[in-house]
């Protein structure tokens, strides 16, 4: 397994972290046992990050983790979250570490994410006088938290605004070789202004092995698994140092742990390459741009068309609404208060027919 050193922290931590969102209901629904040795197989293996949050896999998944911490083979550090949706002031959030401290079995926790930032909206109430950030503060001074991280699914731009204000020290964000042409922003700015960066959702939230066809052009040899090859691709960033994954097997930690053991750094003509695969191959997916925001009825058309996406890949509408709902918080009848207006359309850099996806998206039910 290699190690990159996460942001100016002086921690050296996998290239390959564990995502606690996805062990199987199996395995934990009447006993943690199972679960557990997946985490400590990784452990084994040479993962030390391990990735965790309340309410991940039936408000488990930070008992699982804690049962496995009680014999971990190898040094660890551990990451969980508080989301200003259910912790909105410092107090909050004491009681939400506190908690997830008992679940974990830790006297602290390495790096707390404060959850799931979608804009500097939400942003700026998560670092307003007496909210969750004030409260993440108090708990550094008192040596209960270690660092002080973000989770966001924003814009590069946004991304940028937010780690210039020089309040974290390291981010958590989506990227992959789906949209990282239209990302790159984010994660540089993270890496420039000396923030450790890990990258979730690299397989595209399962897309990007499930469909072969379109990213086959990812892999360098064909010995790789496109998971594999999907995850090295994020690896082989500079400016990234864990490449988050969820894993619920012995085999799938097995994979990935591949992954990380031959990672090469990226050069400017492989990425080349494969931007020109996405606007060729792929140009009917949505960019992201955020260039058609400011619809008069306030659609948030990004979010809709980024969920849109796996409809084009999948053709199929329930991961249509699982991404609205899950990812995004949204529901597919906030679609239909689209009047048509058609500035959306006229915004659109790639002439995308927003209106008409829109219009499917609110037919879903």
């Amino acid at each position: 397994m290699q190690y990159k050193t996460f942001g100016n922290t002086g921690k050296k931590l996998s290239a390959i972290g564990f995502g606690g969102m996805r062990f199987k209901k199996e395995d934990y629904a009447h006993s943690f046992v199972k679960a557990a040795e997946v985490v400590r197989h990784a452990s084994q293996l040479g993962i030390n990050y391990f990735d965790t949050a309340p309410f991940y896999c039936d408000d488990k998944s930070e008992e699982i983790m804690g049962e496995a911490f009680k014999a971990m083979p190898n040094p660890f550090y551990v990451s969980t979250k508080s989301t200003i949706n259910v912790e909105p002031t410092a107090d909050d959030l004491r009681k939400r570490v506190e908690l997830s401290l008992k679940r974990l079995g830790l006297e602290k926790i390495d790096f707390l994410q404060m959850w799931c930032i979608l804009d500097l909206d939400q942003y700026k109430k998560v670092i307003a006088k007496g909210g969750p950030y004030e409260g993440a503060l108090k708990l550094k001074e008192e040596g209960l938290i270690d660092h002080i991280c973000f989770s966001t699914h924003a814009t590069g731009e946004e991304i940028e605004v937010m780690v210039k204000d020089g309040r974290f020290e390291g981010v958590t964000l989506g990227y992959n070789a789906i949209n990282f042409a239209y990302r790159q922003k984010g994660i540089k700015a993270a890496y420039e202004q000396g923030l450790g960066v890990v990258t979730m959702n690299p397989l595209g939230g399962g897309i990007i092995p499930q469909n072969p066809d379109h990213f086959s052009f990812i892999k360098q040899n064909q010995e790789e698994t496109l998971a594999q090859a999907a995850l090295k691709f994020n690896a082989s960033h500079k400016e990234i140092t864990v490449v988050l994954s969820g894993m619920s097997s012995i085999q799938e930690v097995e994979e990935n742990i591949l992954a990380g053991n031959s990672i090469e750094a990226l050069n400017e003509e492989r990425t080349k390459g494969i931007a020109s695969h996405l606007s060729e191959g792929l140009d009917t997916l949505c960019t992201g741009c955020g260039y058609c925001l400011g619809c008069p009825v306030g659609i948030n058309i990004p979010k809709f068309m980024d969920a849109y996406n796996l409809y084009i890949l999948t053709k199929k509408d329930e991961v249509v609404k699982d991404r609205l709902g899950m990812h995004w918080g949204l529901s597919t009848e906030e679609a239909t208060k689209c009047i048509a207006c058609g500035k959306c359309l006229e915004k659109c850099t790639q002439h995308l027919p927003i209106i008409k996806r829109l219009q499917y998206i609110g037919s879903l039910k």
